[in-house]
């Protein structure tokens, strides 16, 4: 029975990925058809002498939106790190918008998997602070990031702690943050534009904040229950075509890749190392019910024998 059984995922497995195959010379829609927008080149990084994570190539088109997946253990903070600019490779280039930002930091936006709001401030004075770094005054930065709060779910939470937020506006406070970080938000937002507000120095217009920003997101609903996260997946999915933002997606949970991305890199192996590139069938945008599709139970089985 259990060779029958072995011999049935061999023959789905070889026919699936032969599939797959194909759809990676299926003619994209238009934001795919640019060169890469935000890539890393031969990426390599060690520890002690001995590589993390070992000749990374990922490519993210503009609004575009691609997941790393892979177990525990298997270096996908290291290289978010190293696409972050926090830390350099060994070997290997990042590339933003043309130019190459290896070891610099700032350059995009970068969420780890804790909100790290500070409990003594306010929601609006946590989600300002990157505002404050680059200069910009207290009261100008409040009334600006005021104007995205309706969009991110958090009006009338302006002044509350973070103690008094749930799970889920805990993130979007965070994701905010992370947006302010890079001058990023969307100039279709409640914004109150005031006379002079983008002026003022440190404070980039309101043109500017739509400038194709790259946001790297650290497994950032993992500590969420599921009905919280779904929510906060699809809440997401929107807000970045809305942005207009460039995501990079670090997770574990196959089924969040599928529902979020347009590609999935399974990083695998010690050290670790890009097995497969997978173009996610049907393309973004997709409605709520692919997740019950055949394509979708299709195309987590064969993550899951790869990952397996």
């Amino acid at each position: 029975m259990n060779s029958i059984t072995d011999n049935s995922s061999k023959i789905f497995y070889s026919e699936f990925k032969h599939t797959l195959n194909l759809q990676t010379t299926i003619p994209t829609p238009d934001s795919r058809l640019s060169a890469p927008f935000f890539k890393c080149e031969n990426i390599t990084k060690n520890y002690n002498d001995e590589p993390v994570v070992k000749d990374i190539n990922l490519e993210l088109h503009e609004d575009g939106f691609i997941s790393l997946l892979g177990p525990s253990g298997v270096g996908k903070t290291t290289l978010f790190n190293v696409l972050s600019g926090v830390d350099k490779p060994d070997i290997g280039r990042v590339i933003y918008n043309g130019e190459d930002i290896t070891g610099i930091s700032g350059k995009v936006s970068y969420m780890l998997q804790k909100d790290l709001l500070l409990e003594y401030r306010t929601v609006i004075d946590n989600v300002i602070l990157p505002l404050l770094i680059r200069g910009v005054k207290k009261k100008g930065a409040r009334e600006f990031a005021a104007g995205f709060f309706h969009m991110f779910g958090l009006e009338g939470y302006e002044k509350k702690y973070p103690c008094e937020l749930s799970g889920g506006m805990r993130q979007r406070a965070a994701l905010l943050r992370t947006c302010l970080s890079a001058g990023r938000a969307d100039g279709q937002s409640n914004l109150h534009n005031k006379q002079g507000l983008c002026s003022k120095p440190g404070l980039q217009s309101k043109q500017g904040l739509c400038s194709k920003p790259v946001i790297l997101l650290d497994e950032p609903f993992s500590a969420l229950d599921a009905i919280t996260r779904r929510k906060m997946q699809l809440w997401y999915a929107g807000i970045a075509q809305q942005m207009k933002v460039s995501t990079l997606f670090i997770t574990h949970d196959v089924e969040e890749a599928l529902l979020l991305s347009d590609t999935v890199y399974i990083l695998n192996g010690k050290p670790g190392i890009i097995t497969h590139k997978i173009i996610v069938q049907p393309h973004r945008p997709r409605d709520d019910g692919f997740s019950v599709t055949t394509e979708f139970a299709q195309q987590k089985r064969f993550i899951l024998n790869e990952l397996n």
